[in-house]
């Protein structure tokens, strides 16, 4: 059995003095907006106690899809590879980027620039840009990390993956799936292409695409800061589709308390069994407890083919 963890949206605080010519752009409205209502709702104490809790279960691997960075200062790079560090060496830990990670144009190149050995693929250079989407397979999984993250204009938190990067997910899954591993797709935005026209993925019809044309087993994003399950039709069937909340929200927090997922990935394929468990706060409670625990694909006997002549 492999045991996968998956966190999401940390936006890492405090967040650093600004000079004036780094708001003059649209940090201006995320640097007040952080003072005025995010400040309070992300708790770094929640966080660090949230993650101790995780590594605590023993995961195999730690997935994080994104938004470490609040407004995308420079300042806010470092402090997010020490966190990155904390959760694990980057042979153990693989992350893909937010919108708030290219916040702006000036420092959308930082994550590459800090964390690339975390986005980084098997028997790919460390040194300059990532190269997305990458692979890591680990034992009967493959990980597949998709970037959605662009810069935006003001009021915007949309996302892209982009023609090209499309085509090569739509190969590379179908090369993991003749290989017979268990793929899990790692993305920001949500593919389901349903959200506000301000927070979606513009181009979430390549996705579906690419899932239709070869498959995968298991999606996971964040974005919505909220729990969410839902699907993606795929080449062999529905896909499991799953978002979690903010990892640094508070247990007061109005939208949802800080939660991550384990995801217990078995079988073989063809008859692939995967079972979540969620771990975080409950609301007004400042322990870390299993929320909730159920079966995303179902295990099944394995397919056995029948010769002809014993068919007969």
């Amino acid at each position: 059995m492999f045991t996968l963890a998956h966190l999401s949206d940390p936006h890492l605080g405090p967040l650093p003095k600004a000079k004036f010519r780094e708001l003059f752009s649209k940090r201006i409205m995320g640097y007040a907006n952080w003072h005025v209502r995010r400040r309070g709702r992300h708790d770094m104490a929640c966080l660090a106690n949230l993650t101790l809790d995780m590594q605590n279960q023993g995961p195999d691997h730690i997935a994080c899809t994104g938004d470490l960075a609040v407004i995308g200062l420079d300042a806010e790079f470092t402090p997010a590879r020490a966190f990155l560090e904390k959760l694990g060496d980057p042979q153990h830990v693989s992350l893909v980027p937010g919108n708030h990670d290219s916040y702006v144009r000036g420092t959308a190149d930082h994550p590459q620039l800090h964390w690339s050995e975390y986005m980084t693929g098997d028997g790919e250079r460390v040194e300059g840009e990532p190269h997305f989407p990458y692979i890591r397979r680990r034992g009967k999984v493959a990980i597949v990390g998709v970037t959605t993250a662009v810069p935006t204009g003001f009021h915007s938190a949309q996302g892209r993956i982009g023609k090209e990067q499309a085509r090569a997910l739509t190969n590379i899954l179908k090369g993991l799936g003749e290989e017979g591993l268990f793929r899990v797709v790692l993305i920001h935005h949500p593919p389901g292409g349903t959200e506000d026209i301000l927070r979606r993925l513009t181009d979430a019809r390549r996705i579906k695409r690419a899932m239709l044309l070869a498959g995968a087993e298991l999606i996971l994003h964040g974005h919505n800061h909220l729990s969410e399950r839902r699907s993606l039709l795929g080449l062999d069937g529905m896909i499991p589709v799953i978002g979690v909340p903010s990892a640094s929200a508070a247990p007061t927090d109005n939208k949802e308390p800080g939660a991550y997922n384990l995801y217990r990935i078995d079988g073989e394929p063809g008859a692939w069994s995967c079972e979540m468990i969620q771990r975080g706060y409950v609301k007004g409670q400042t322990e870390v407890v299993e929320r909730q625990r159920v079966m995303l694909i179902e295990p099944q006997a394995p397919r056995v083919s029948v010769p002809r002549d014993l068919a007969s």
